[in-house]
Parts: structure tokens; C-alpha cells; sequence
């Protein structure tokens, strides 16, 4: 068969287009980090999940991370059921463990709040110079506190530890703050309210008097949107085996496939079979045009 210039020309068109078409290496968003799974809103880097939260939950080195002005906290578990994502502050003073820390704080515009039986116990506080203590009676100083007064228990027990009774400090030095008396910032500045320490649970155990058995650290409740709504886009993207990320100058919708390209929609839509090639929307003008190359070789031939 005689090979002429247009078959040569339409031969090299032919292999660009092949090298175009080439799938990517892997899906740019992955579903899990480290042992935890990754699902909508967060995402394991930039253009995964909502990017409202992607400057606060991130994926380093296999260690789901949440960041506030405060810090950057060790993520030990998502419920995704009931929308709670649970945190941990290295700082943190538990049972075993009493060290200073700073305290832990919330940005204001985070989309986070605390869940409701979030408990805060502020450690070793002054009695004389804290603003969480007032007097009452000038004549013999004796001060109350402005803390949960159901809190006192907390106290007792949590002081009752070897890690902070070996500090030997009152327990008249405990506060146990909930979310709400953080005000509308979520600030918990212990320099500020001149305490040393805090400790934070979300839960006991059903055993209210082992702190042992407390469970420590800090839960996180969170939204899709205003009103809950989980993206029906999203759940068809992932049903498709895909990833909701967003992209472009508008941060819009985009489904991550595991083949790397993005949809508009899900990994479904257009997928076929033909030919040993999986055709996708974006492929599809690639796929006209490399009919037609083959098309111009055969003619030319």
C-alpha cells in the first residue's frame, strides 16, 4: 500500500491524539486519610470536598488534621451519621496527663460548632484575679463562681486524678465552662482568664465517676448548608465510585473519578464501553475527532 503525505500527516494527527486521550495516574482526591474515611464536605487537599471546610480539616501525611487561630488538632474520628467530627488537643489535661496549655478556640466564621455536651473544665484558676470569679461578699471575701454550678461534680472527680492531685490545688480552682459561656467567638483564652489548664470530654462512659474512663477531647458539629441538605449531586458522584470537589474560578461542583478526570456530574454519565476505551463527556469530542483521523487514513490510503 502506497503511503502518500496526507496518510503521513493524518498518522501523525492520529498519535497526538492518542497521547491526548492518555488517562491520568489516579484519582486526585482520595477516600480515606490515614485510617479515617473521607466523605463530603471534607476532602484530603485543595479541590476536594466543600471548600468551606477546606482550610480547616486537611490531609498531612496521613494525618487528618483540624486547624483553628489556636492550633492544629490530631482528627481521631468522624460520625457522619450525626455530622460530628472529634478532635484532640496534645495540650490537653487528662486523667493521666496535667500540662499548661494555652487553651482552645473556634474561628468565628469556622463552619463548626461545639455539640451541646461539650464540657470545658478550666484548671488550676486563680480564685483572686480570674474573671470567671466575682465576689459576692465584700466582708469576707468569699467568691462564687460563674461557671456551671452542675460542673462541681466534674470537679471533684477530675481533681481526684494522681496527674492533678499531685499539683495539690484546690479544687475551689476548677471552672467547667460549656460551649455557650465561650460567647459568640468560641474563645477560650486561658491567659486571659488566668488559669493554667483545661480539660475538654464529650462523654463518660455511663461512668460518672471514673475519669479514666472519660472521653477526652473536643466534638465538633457541622452543616452542608442552611438548611442540611445533603447535595443530591453528591451522593450520585459518589455512588459512581467518585469524589465531590469543587474547581474553576467559582470553586464550582466537580466530581473526581478514579480515573483523575473531573465531571460535571457523576462517573456514570456516558461511561461506555467501545472498543477496549472508556468514553466520558470530556472525552467526547476527543473521541469524534479520532474517528476522523482514522476516517482521513483510510481515505488516503
Amino acid at each position: 500500500m502506497k503511503i502518500n503525505k496526507i496518510s503521513v500527516n493524518s498518522i501523525i494527527i492520529f498519535t497526538m491524539l492518542i497521547v491526548y486521550v492518555q488517562p491520568a495516574l489516579g484519582q486526585a482526591c482520595q477516600k480515606t486519610c490515614g485510617s479515617i474515611p473521607i466523605k463530603y464536605p471534607f476532602g484530603t487537599g485543595p479541590g476536594c470536598g466543600d471548600p468551606r471546610f477546606q482550610s480547616y480539616v486537611n490531609c498531612n501525611q496521613q494525618q487528618l488534621t483540624f486547624s483553628t487561630h489556636t492550633g492544629c488538632y490530631p482528627v481521631t474520628s468522624i460520625d457522619y451519621n450525626n455530622q460530628v467530627l472529634y478532635i484532640t488537643d496534645p495540650s490537653m489535661s487528662t486523667c493521666s496527663c496535667s500540662q499548661p496549655s494555652k487553651g482552645f478556640s473556634l474561628d468565628w466564621n469556622a463552619p463548626f460548632s461545639f455539640r451541646d455536651d461539650v464540657v470545658f473544665a478550666l484548671l488550676d484558676c486563680s480564685t483572686s484575679a480570674s474573671p470567671i470569679y466575682k465576689s459576692i461578699r465584700a466582708s469576707n471575701s468569699t467568691t462564687f463562681p460563674l461557671c456551671d454550678p452542675q460542673g462541681a461534680s466534674v470537679c471533684s472527680v477530675l481533681y481526684s486524678c494522681q496527674a492533678i492531685s499531685r499539683l495539690n490545688i484546690p479544687v475551689s480552682t476548677c471552672c467547667v465552662y460549656t460551649p455557650v459561656d465561650l460567647g459568640p467567638s468560641f474563645e477560650m483564652d486561658l491567659q486571659k482568664l488566668q488559669c493554667t489548664a483545661y480539660s475538654g470530654l464529650y462523654g463518660f462512659n455511663g461512668q460518672e465517676s471514673n475519669p479514666d474512663a472519660w472521653k477526652y477531647g473536643v466534638a465538633l458539629n457541622y452543616k452542608f448548608n442552611l438548611n442540611n441538605d445533603y447535595p443530591a449531586m453528591c451522593a450520585n458522584c459518589e455512588k459512581s465510585n467518585g469524589v465531590c470537589g469543587y474547581g474553576g474560578p467559582y470553586n464550582s461542583y466537580v466530581c473526581n473519578c478514579p480515573s483523575g478526570f473531573n465531571t460535571s456530574t457523576d462517573c456514570f454519565y456516558g461511561a461506555a464501553w467501545s472498543n477496549g476505551l472508556r468514553f466520558y463527556p470530556w472525552q467526547t469530542g476527543i473521541v469524534l475527532v479520532y474517528s476522523l483521523a482514522w476516517f482521513a487514513i483510510l481515505c488516503a490510503a
